[in-house]
């Protein structure tokens, strides 16, 4: 259909070339003839005006100028006149000599009266050039019931001059002068030389046709072999720019082309369809490794397997480098899309062989649906592309797309708007971000020896958010750190305001493994120490085990200055960082807080390799001299069984959940936080 359209289209614009190419040499032809035409004719006027003054000179030349003057001439004058012109025969039709004042002198036709054209003459005789015209002169027949014939005369009207003529010079003329003294009205002959400049205009115009004819062709086939060739050429650029040159497969536009038609029958029909995005893993360093013409044999072998092993409505595409796709155009469920997208990695189970070289080669797939994760083509597309990044993150091979690994879901991109607008509210709006306080009791006692802060966001239209939804969210865009500025000083001046009230709990406060890599944050907390007057062992702060363990070189100095600040430093979620003993021995650090995975697993029937794990994390912690909490205490048989482990403080749900700071009195009194005794002493650490 598609060739068949083409084709009349293509025949449309050759006829409108034709059209409109025959016109243009029909104008051209008619152009150059015209010209020629006019050119001719104006050389043959002057050729007969020269030959006029050439019978003028000699019908004048034995007068004298006082003829012209006096206005008449004798009959010899009048003979020498006829004697002088005779050799010009039939050539000259009528010869007319005229005076200034139009008087006839002579005509060769006999006439004996007579008046010139007035303008032509008095014309002549003001500016000395000849005037020449082409006239019909009627003849009649001699024989009586012949026609009469027709014939073109030349008449030309020449100046006669003083130079021109012989004798005296007439009273009062100035000898040698060019003013006209008279008027030779010659008629010449022009039947002949009309006749042969027709014949002459048809000759030209008859090469010019054919010439301009014979060229048209000539273009018209150029032209026309070369529209040939550049459609033929333009069709197979087309044809090539929707597919990928190195494998075959459709490209990224011709998959975005199909899915947008695929999306719209989907959407009418309520079917289901699937998006597959793959790459391979660590391609770069198979181009780096085995050079670029191995990596090129690699990707012709992938697109040879996936489409050998898809069905056949099924479009597989290569939108670049190492990066395929591959649209579901029927599937049932989210199950059955990531079934076939498991089934597409398992072709990457065997190995590829690049030349005798077999190479195993791993993937990361990404998975998502229309409309259970997308309602257009684009965002189709999107969704699996975050969905493959988090199957590439997570090393789980194959990943469904999920709204919580979407950092640029509309929705997330909102949320983070009104995050910055919650950290520089406008004056007299009430803060959306405030600190709850979580204590940690003391397991001996019972009595409060610090709090926890942990942030809460009242959303004007979501309610009151967790940590877990816009703490990822902070860390993801970059403005983390103006939450943990921001959170550290709320603390700071929620501690002055305790203190101005006689009261004194440490508040703990968590840093992000993005502050703790920059020494920013330690400058942070010793500037709004001195502005608000606050003691630094009033002040504490936690960071992850993760963090630490991720980069020690950057954050064992944040670490160090904290300390020599004399701001305490404890260990978050321990227990799941892998953190060395080494590493621990050596750290600037006075806490470490067991993660609630390992205090979960103490209370009723739990096993007992947790205790085991447990009691093994105290009795390190208590050799290096730190103090030990335990997170996420729910009941009182974990809270003594990590007393009876030998775990100093605890947390959780038990004592109370985070509140706001109104309500911190109504849990305590808050008293100053006293050591306990009960305890075997502990090894301080040196330094």
């Amino acid at each position: 259909m598609r060739s068949s359209s083409t084709r009349r289209r293509r025949w449309s614009l050759t006829r409108y070339f034709a059209f409109v190419s025959v016109l243009a040499m029909a104008a051209l032809g008619c152009a150059l003839v015209w010209v020629t035409s006019t050119v001719m004719r104006e050389q043959a006027i002057n050729d007969g005006t020269a030959a006029a003054e050439s019978v003028m000179a000699y019908a004048v030349a034995p007068l004298p100028a006082s003829a012209f003057t006096e206005g008449q001439l004798t009959p010899e004058q009048n003979q020498a006149v006829k004697d002088a012109t005779a050799p010009f025969g039939d050539k000259v039709v009528d010869l007319r000599l005229w005076s200034t004042v139009g008087v006839l002198l002579y005509s060769k036709a006999g006439a004996e009266t007579g008046f010139p054209d007035t303008d032509r003459n008095n014309a002549v005789l003001q500016n000395g050039v000849p005037d020449a015209r082409v006239i019909v002169d009627v003849r009649e027949s001699e024989e009586g019931d012949a026609p009469s014939e027709q014939r073109q005369v030349l008449d030309v009207y020449v100046p006669v001059l003083m130079s021109n003529t012989s004798g005296a010079a007439p009273a009062g003329a100035v000898p040698g002068s060019g003013e006209p003294i008279g008027t030779a009205e010659v008629m010449l002959d022009h039947t002949a030389s009309a006749a042969a400049l027709r014949s002459a205009i048809g000759t030209v115009a008859l090469v010019v046709s054919g010439g301009l004819v014979a060229l048209w062709l000539l273009l018209f086939r150029t032209v026309f072999t070369t529209s040939k060739r550049l459609q033929a050429t333009a069709l197979e650029n087309a044809r090539l720019a929707l597919l990928d040159s190195l494998t075959g497969l459709p490209n990224r536009r011709l998959l975005t082309e199909r899915m947008t038609k695929t999306v719209a029958e989907a959407q009418r029909d309520g079917a289901r369809l699937g998006m597959v995005l793959l790459d391979i893993d660590r391609f770069k360093d198979i181009n780096d490794s085995l050079g670029h013409d191995h990596g090129d044999e690699l990707l012709e072998q992938v697109a040879d397997r996936l489409r050998k092993a898809l069905r056949d409505e099924d479009v597989v595409a290569r939108l670049g480098g190492d990066e395929f796709a591959i649209l579901l155009t029927d599937v049932r469920s989210v199950a059955d899309a990531e079934h076939l997208a498991r089934r597409v990695r398992e072709l990457f189970g065997p190995p590829f062989k690049l030349g005798e070289m077999s190479l195993h080669v791993e993937t990361s797939v990404g998975v998502s649906c229309l409309p259970d994760h997308a309602d257009d083509a684009s965002s189709l597309m999107r969704t699996a592309d975050v969905a493959m990044y988090a199957a590439k993150h997570h090393r789980t091979g194959v990943a469904t797309y999920s709204p919580e690994e979407d950092h640029s879901s509309p929705a997330r991109l909102v949320l983070l708007g009104d995050l910055h607008r919650a950290l520089d509210p406008e004056p007299g709006v009430a803060r959306e971000l405030e600190l709850h306080y979580q204590p940690k009791v003391d397991l001996d006692t019972g009595r409060i020896v610090g709090l926890e802060a942990l942030m809460r966001w009242r959303h004007p239209e979501r309610g009151l958010l967790l940590p877990t939804v816009f703490i990822p969210l902070a860390e993801q865009s970059g403005i983390i750190h103006r939450l943990t500025r921001y959170a550290l000083t709320s603390a700071v001046e929620q501690l002055a305001a305790w203190i101005a009230e006689g009261r004194s709990t440490p508040i703990a406060v968590n840093l992000s493994a993005h502050d703790v890599t920059s020494g920013k944050v330690v400058d942070v907390i010793e500037e709004l120490l001195a502005e608000h007057d606050v003691p630094a062992a009033l002040l504490e702060v936690e960071i992850t085990e993760t963090a630490l363990v991720a980069d020690p070189s950057r954050v064992v100095p944040v670490l160090e200055r904290l300390a020599a600040l004399g701001v305490k430093v404890a260990i978050d979620d321990f227990g799941i960082g892998n953190t060395s003993i080494a590493q621990l021995r050596d750290l600037p650090v006075q806490e470490l807080k067991i993660d609630r995975l390992f205090v979960t697993d103490l209370g009723d029937g739990g096993r007992e390799s947790a205790h085991v794990v447990v009691q093994a994390m105290v009795d390190l912690a208590h050799s290096f001299g730190l103090r030990v909490v335990a997170e996420g205490v729910e009941d009182q048989i974990t809270a003594a069984t990590l007393r009876r482990l030998g775990v100093d403080q605890a947390q959780g749900f038990l004592y109370s959940r985070a509140v706001p700071p109104d309500e911190v009195t109504a849990l305590a009194m808050l008293p100053q936080p006293r050591r306990t005794t009960t305890r075997t002493p502990r090894r301080q650490k040196s330094g």
